[in-house]
């Protein structure tokens, strides 16, 4: 039997890690489709950051906690569910709510942890894989002995896009801004980590590639490497915008897009349909959890905090001095 009231973090105002704070709430209801889940873990992820702060608030519908990605037990279902039952351990992408001792799940959206991973390491797999497969593989179509280059390589999604590129075949080359950022992006796979604080991206991947520069691009940097990323592309590239944690403007000569016969993509999954998020966990656990579960990739973890110092967790990866991924334990 559920409680009536949980614990949740809540964000008092736009403002720094201070404004969460834990607060009791009401226990939501599954509506169709829709499992109860008590939730064992929560991951933290840069849109939640940027929730707190205001920059990027729930689409309608969704929960004002943050938190999109869990890993617990199914409590219940609403109507129209079929798959999971009372007690199944399941890892969810979810629209909001993941902060929190329990939180509601779609169904489609809702996948068995994969075997051989702990509830912390199972809240760290949704966001970053579900983003990346959709990304790198659908969007960006990579496809085996292509050359993939990662920014931001050794964050959640870095380090997850890494892996799947080298599972899949390809050639991975990522960015990172420490030397030990760059070893942990080359002890996960990638062919050669690029320092760039001292180092010209552009340049190196051209050289390792000898001329032939990135058949994709995964970037979540925007600003000045929008243009940098034309220049560092293959011919016939796809470069796929995900973020833009260095501005979303620049000023670009979008002449070397029609040269090179280049593709320029991007997209959020939070607000998507709940049909796309579907097909993309039914691509995952086909293609993607006999790897996790054979131990071939899975989630690079960074640290974990109770769910009561989400303010620590938030602290910490503003910091940037993350690999990896950070996860709130939940109980």
């Amino acid at each position: 039997m559920k409680n009536e009231k949980m614990t949740a973090i809540g964000i008092n105002e736009p403002g720094g890690p201070n404004v969460l704070e834990p607060r009791e709430i009401a226990v939501p209801e599954p509506g169709a489709g829709e499992y109860l889940v008590k939730v064992h873990a929560a991951g933290v992820n840069r849109p939640d950051v940027l929730q707190r702060t205001g920059a990027y608030p729930p689409p309608k519908g969704a929960s004002e906690i943050p938190g999109l990605e869990i890993a617990g037990e199914i409590v219940t279902g609403g109507p129209e569910t079929e798959r999971f039952r009372s007690g199944d351990a399941v890892c969810a992408l979810v629209t909001g709510g993941g902060y929190a001792e329990y939180c509601i799940a779609q169904e489609a959206a809702t996948l068995p942890v994969p075997d051989g991973l702990s509830m912390i390491e199972a809240a760290a797999v949704p966001e970053t894989f579900f983003t990346v497969w959709h990304n790198v593989f659908e969007r960006g179509a990579l496809r085996q002995g292509e050359w993939l280059l990662v920014h931001g390589g050794s964050s959640g999604i870095g380090t997850t896009a890494i892996q799947l590129g080298t599972a899949f075949g390809a050639k991975v080359l990522a960015t990172a801004g420490t030397a030990d950022k760059c070893a942990a992006c080359e002890k996960l796979g990638a062919v050669r980590a690029i320092n760039y604080r001292d180092e010209d991206f552009v340049a190196v991947t051209k050289e390792v590639s000898d001329g032939h520069g990135a058949d994709v691009i995964l970037d979540m940097v925007g600003g000045d490497y929008i243009e940098r990323n034309f220049i560092a592309a293959a011919p016939d590239g796809r470069i796929v915008q995900i973020a833009f944690l260095g501005g979303s403007k620049a000023e670009v000569n979008f002449m070397r897009l029609m040269l090179k016969r280049l593709t320029l993509t991007g997209s959020t999954l939070r607000a998507r349909p709940i049909e796309v998020k579907g097909a993309i966990a039914a691509a995952l656990e086909e293609k993607v959890w006999p790897l996790i579960a054979a131990g071939t990739i899975g989630p690079v973890m960074d640290q974990t905090f109770p769910l009561a110092k989400a303010c620590d967790a938030h602290a910490r990866m503003e910091a940037g001095e993350h690999i990896g991924k950070i996860v709130l334990g939940v109980g």
